[in-house]
């Protein structure tokens, strides 16, 4: 067995290497690229690096206020996401009833449909109920987007507490507050926070729906990113905005995993 992982770790490096390793070091150098000393073939590196394209960027577009909306909408989102998962994620997880198998597969659906659908959808909705705000129309749409994602991970946490330790909070006399801090929140922990960070870094790289019901007022990240992914492509302009985007999210993400890895984390999901 040791033989064998040892030869899929083998295996597996490799394509993790060309997988994200090229990529992110390639846009590392692209966005240090001198403006007036162009990247081009036959040379192998940049001529010359600097930090002119991370100025410029900055005093030049509006990705101070994009990266303040985005991280005001992501927060938000991701609270508004997990409160609407909790009652459907309960019933999944703990109750039975007919019908259970059709309820999570609509419960997913909103992940088979077109960014762009859903977009034009809450727009006209938003529009018939005279709802003009840009930040709230967005967050609603986030939240409905990846609601699956909270539904899914919130229901197998629930799944996981032991009826027993409910039962016996129960006939001890515990309130329901009571008896979901000390029977179900222990479980529920990891399943919270992986909740709240992975919706918080979907809202925060989500495109479309930011883009439709947004422009041209509100801006996010992932829209100044598109603007120099389309007709004029500016490729070290790109990087920059890209590795703004993705560095937080992969700190998060180490973040998350170190935390559920953590034995605070076991010892309290033992608990339930």
């Amino acid at each position: 067995m040791q033989k064998l992982n040892r030869w899929f770790a083998l295996f597996l490096v490799p394509i993790l290497i060309v997988w994200l390793c090229i990529p992110f070091g390639m846009a590392i150098l692209w966005s240090l690229v001198d403006p007036d000393y162009p990247w081009s073939y036959p040379d192998l590196f940049p001529p010359k690096l600097s930090f002119q394209r991370w100025v410029d960027m900055w005093q030049t577009t509006n990705l101070a206020g994009a990266l303040v909306n985005s991280y005001l909408l992501a927060p938000t989102v991701a609270v508004i996401t997990l409160v609407l998962a909790m009652p459907t994620a309960y019933a999944l997880g703990r109750l039975e009833f007919r019908l259970k198998p059709l309820v999570q597969l609509v419960s997913l659906l909103p992940l088979v449909l077109p960014g762009f659908v859903i977009a034009l959808f809450f727009t006209a909705m938003l529009f018939r109920l005279g709802l003009y705000s840009k930040f709230t129309g967005i967050a609603i749409g986030h939240s409905v987007l990846f609601l699956p994602y909270a539904i899914r991970i919130l229901t197998t946490s629930f799944s996981q507490v032991r009826q027993d330790l409910v039962d016996a909070a129960r006939d001890l006399g515990a309130s329901s507050l009571k008896c979901f801090s000390t029977a179900y929140l222990p479980v529920l922990k990891p399943g919270i926070l992986a909740a709240l960070i992975i919706v918080f870094i979907q809202s925060i790289e989500e495109f479309a729906l930011s883009f439709v019901l947004g422009s041209p007022d509100f801006t996010t990240v992932p829209t100044i990113l598109y603007s120099y992914l389309g007709y004029n492509f500016i490729r070290p302009n790109a990087a920059v905005v890209s590795l703004v985007l993705v560095i937080p999210n992969v700190v998060l993400m180490l973040l998350l995993e170190r935390m559920l890895k953590s034995e605070g984390a076991i010892i309290s999901g033992g608990k339930g």
